[in-house]
């Protein structure tokens, strides 16, 4: 890829990391310590994530442990839990918090097919958007006169083949969550 493309590179690629991130926080009926990224705790008079004050951990595929360092953050961290849209709630043993992730039942499961599916949208039309203020910028630099018509062309041939592989990353990622989605 050419110099001139690679920021747009950069910003498709920040795009599907986006999607990923959003796509981690989707709870699939496993235990994933990404499911908390999004849950902060008052931790000394500033909101704090769960996972910089204690260890978080699979304990088994259905089950997530939390191990705070500081034993006085347990009732915040469960309080802070049962206020989140997690949907879970915390069980709290003195020692850690454990979180019993429930299988989804299959109408939920295909509720979250039909978010997976939106996040997928969004990446993409956000993929496009990039390639659409390349496509102009280009244009722009032949209108100027920095470009030639065939250096244009190469240009947008080289942008388009970009939008082609990120979006091609768009769908696969967005397929392996509806696999993951859908297990049973």
């Amino acid at each position: 890829m050419s110099s001139t493309t690679k920021p747009y590179e950069e910003k498709m690629n920040a795009s599907v990391d986006h999607l990923i991130r959003e796509l981690g926080a989707i709870r699939a009926g496993r235990a994933n310590p990404a499911v908390l990224d999004k849950v902060t705790v008052d931790y000394y008079g500033s909101p704090t994530p769960i996972n910089q004050i204690a260890a978080v951990a699979v304990a088994e595929a259905r089950i997530l442990t939390i191990s705070p360092w500081d034993r006085q953050m347990l009732k915040p961290i469960s309080k802070a839990i049962q206020s989140s849209d997690i949907g879970i709630n915390p069980i709290d043993d003195g020692q850690v918090i454990r979180l019993v992730f429930p299988a989804p039942t299959e109408e939920r499961r295909k509720q979250l097919t039909k978010e997976v599916q939106k996040l997928g949208e969004e990446a993409k039309v956000a993929v496009r958007n990039v390639r659409r203020d390349a496509m102009d910028k280009f244009k722009a630099m032949k209108k100027a006169g920095e470009l030639t018509e065939d250096d244009q062309k190469k240009l947008e041939e080289e942008t388009q083949k970009l939008t082609d592989k990120y979006v091609k990353k768009i769908d696969e990622t967005c397929a392996a969550k509806n696999k993951e989605v859908m297990e049973v």
